[in-house]
């Protein structure tokens, strides 16, 4: 059987069903998954040396010939493999322990490199479980005497193993391999051939060869995400309609005029976006981003009133039933003037949903009854809810715009179902929001198919909120100061731990019952607490939230669950306990919890580490109140998966290229437009726009 790149990876000479099960673990399928299966690092064994020029510390290739195997039990009863060496200046000794099958595998005579670091072995100078291979007929040196490739392994598959495999497909793959590039691109950019990448990237020569076909994967990996949100971006607005809702000065100004605040100019902007979308027959595809609390429920509202003013109906998509419920009331507030029909649907709801905060009960227009077929069907409504909205006895009618809140925790699927479920032949309008922080360039680069719309300055007459972080010192001053603040006024606390229960594994952190515990009985005894977590019911989590908004308690301990949806004014101090297992974006999100109102705000961080690097992590919170800014510094730390969460946030797992790479990201960029900006269908280039179609170039885009 011919090897192709999409030829099953049990079908390469000796992998067969058992090895493929196995790679199977490293997402390795194909060939070309094999082949694009890159090193993390190199093993620099170039350098060849005499056995009697060897010295301690040196990390060397000794040639020579077996003049003894022998296996051996040391004192200390480890079982060890020993053989000598023998060159033309001398004999060293060479240890590997616990691989009885040595024995087997080298012999007396034979001619072997070895390739690892010199060092002591009791009073003897040997080299301690180094690379080996049997030299002879003309061999080539794949372990041994070169930049070694070492790759990421699982359980019966080595990097030894792997080296072999990728090195025996390449010489048959690489004739074949075309590429995409056209060649002015490549010579504009100093990017080197793709086959010849490939080669240089698994077995390299130099450093700067590996740099080099290292760089020209990591630009295709970014141009090709890129060029595949181009190409859906495109799609969409070549293929879906959807009826235009004209949004006049006139509309924008009786809807302002009745709110009880000034826009920003952030909100201001992102709202003349989404006005100048909604005018158009091409469905809106925006991505609304901004820190919490910075205000775009509102700007969700508007692009909501609007439609209603025209005739059509929207539904707004939230993760969880607390941001749903927090929606629900936010919104019925703002549109309370216009009597608009307001309407929740969550999983929490049987037949009806009753409302449980006393402030809004009158405010519901109508009784949700999720089994009805359609809500609403005689009027235009809004309609907010959790993943209920796409259970099958759920039907909207008339609806002209989605809205969906922290899009990234929402599957492709459930977005897609979300925008089939209204009777209308047209495709409504979509704004998608998130409050997770991201770096302008990144946002533009994980959303290429979305327009983008940023609003990064808090509202009008809101304070910053003062942070510090605490040492473990300093805690009991702390607590007596959060007493004294709790005694000058209204005001509530929240404490956030990072896990429910204690764990033997994780004794450092606290855990928020037993944090909870604690601080009821020792701490704060006089002072009404409640505990909120993710394993209460939907009804509880309601009651403990609105208890603690009516000052009926004032400290809430809590794990992240209260990261985003819940909007209380009257909160003005957020302690964090073990800030230093929390990202700076997720700090900054809890910290947002805070400061709603006009009182100013303090956001506690507790950590018992004297680690320096991570002091020095923390300290950008006490000074830095932008959430795109801390998540690029939280980014350069921690790198992209630590700081989204790749499942939780659609982050491509890049392989070779980098977030960080800002540079490389702006080169991408330009080449996109180079190649889309006189042939928007990449007509000129049928082998790239093939790839593209079939998928055929390695597929790391975002989910």
């Amino acid at each position: 059987m011919s090897l192709t790149l999409t030829t099953p990876i049990q079908y390469v000479q000796r992998v067969g069903p058992m090895m493929a099960k196995r790679l199977e673990h490293l997402g390795i399928l194909t060939v070309r998954d094999l082949l694009y299966y890159v090193p993390f690092r190199y093993n620099d064994f170039s350098k060849t040396t005499p056995i009697a020029h060897a010295r301690v510390g040196d990390v060397v290739t000794i040639k020579g010939t077996v003049t003894s195997m022998i296996n051996l039990v040391t004192k200390t009863h480890k079982r060890m493999q020993q053989a000598k060496i023998t060159d033309e200046t001398g004999t060293t000794t060479v240890v590997w322990f616990n691989q009885p099958y040595l024995i087997s595998v080298i012999h007396k005579q034979d001619i072997i490199a070895i390739s690892g670091k010199m060092d002591w072995f009791g009073n003897s100078i040997v080299m301690q479980s180094p690379e080996y291979e049997i030299l002879g007929n003309g061999k080539e040196q794949l372990h041994t005497g070169r930049l070694v490739p070492v790759y990421s392994e699982t359980e019966g598959v080595s990097s030894k193993w792997l080296r072999g495999r990728i090195n025996a497909i390449l010489p048959i793959l690489l004739p074949d391999i075309i590429d995409p590039l056209p060649e002015s691109i490549r010579k504009h950019h100093h990017l080197m051939i793709l086959a010849d990448a490939l080669s240089s990237v698994h077995f390299p020569t130099t450093q700067q060869l590996a740099e080099k076909g290292r760089e020209r994967l990591a630009f295709d990996e970014l141009l090709f995400m890129q060029l595949q949100s181009y190409r859906a971006k495109r799609l969409w607005e070549t293929t879906q309609h959807a009826p235009p809702i004209l949004f006049s000065d006139t509309d924008v100004f009786e809807f302002t005029k009745t709110l009880p605040f000034t826009l920003t100019n952030d909100q201001q902007k992102a709202l003349a976006h989404i006005q100048q979308d909604l005018s158009r027959t091409i469905p809106m595809n925006r991505l609304l981003e901004g820190d919490v609390g910075s205000g775009k429920t509102v700007v969700a509202a508007a692009a909501m009133f609007n439609a209603w003013k025209h005739g059509l109906s929207s539904v707004l998509m939230a993760p969880t039933q607390i941001l749903a419920e927090q929606h629900f009331e936010t919104i019925t507030q703002i549109l309370k003037p216009w009597n608009i029909p307001v309407e929740l649907v969550t999983g929490n709801s049987k037949s009806r949903f009753k409302i449980q905060d006393s402030r809004f009960k009158k405010n519901f227009k109508k009784i949700v009854n999720r089994e009805s077929s359609i809500l609403n069907p005689n009027i235009p409504s809004i309609t907010i809810g959790t993943h209920a909205l796409l259970q099958n006895t759920v039907m909207f009618n008339h609806v002209g715009l989605i809205v969906i809140d922290e899009q990234q925790r929402f599957g492709v699927g459930q977005r897609a179902l979300l925008k089939t479920k209204g009777t209308s032949k047209h495709t409504p309008h979509l704004l998608t929001m998130t409050a997770t922080p991201i770096p302008r360039t990144i946002a533009l680069t994980l959303y290429g198919n979305l327009d983008i719309s940023i609003i990064e300055s808090q509202p009008i007459g809101r304070l910053p909120v003062k942070t510090w972080l605490i040492p473990e010192r300093k805690r009991a001053q702390a607590y007596e100061w959060i007493k004294k603040q709790l005694d000058t006024g209204d005001r509530r606390v929240f404490i956030v731990c990072p896990f429910i229960d204690a764990s033997e594994s994780m004794t450092a952190v606290k855990a928020a019952s037993k944090e909870f515990e604690t601080l009821r009985t020792a701490i704060f005894p006089h002072i009404p607490m409640a505990l909120l977590h993710g394993r209460l019911k939907p009804q509880e989590k309601t009651s403990i939230l609105t208890d603690f908004r009516e000052g009926k308690t004032k400290i809430l301990v809590s794990t992240p669950v209260v990261e985003v949806g819940i909007d209380i004014p009257t909160a003005t101090i957020m302690v964090i306990e073990g800030s230093e297992r929390f990202g700076l974006s997720q700090l900054h999100q809890l910290r947002g919890r805070v400061g709603r109102g006009k009182e100013q705000a303090y956001c506690l961080l507790f950590t018992d580490t004297t680690n320096e690097e991570t002091i020095k992590r923390l300290k950008p919170l006490e000074t830095v109140h932008s959430g795109p800014k801390l998540a690029q510094i939280d980014l350069e730390l921690r790198g992209a998966g630590d700081v989204f969460g790749l499942r939780q946030h659609g982050v491509p797992t890049l392989i070779l290229a980098s977030l960080t790479n800002v540079a490389l990201i702006e080169e991408t960029k330009q080449t996109l437009k180079e190649l889309t900006e006189n042939d928007p269908e990449l007509s000129q280039i049928p082998l790239l726009r093939e790839q593209l179609e079939k998928g055929t170039i390695k597929d790391v885009s975002q989910d």
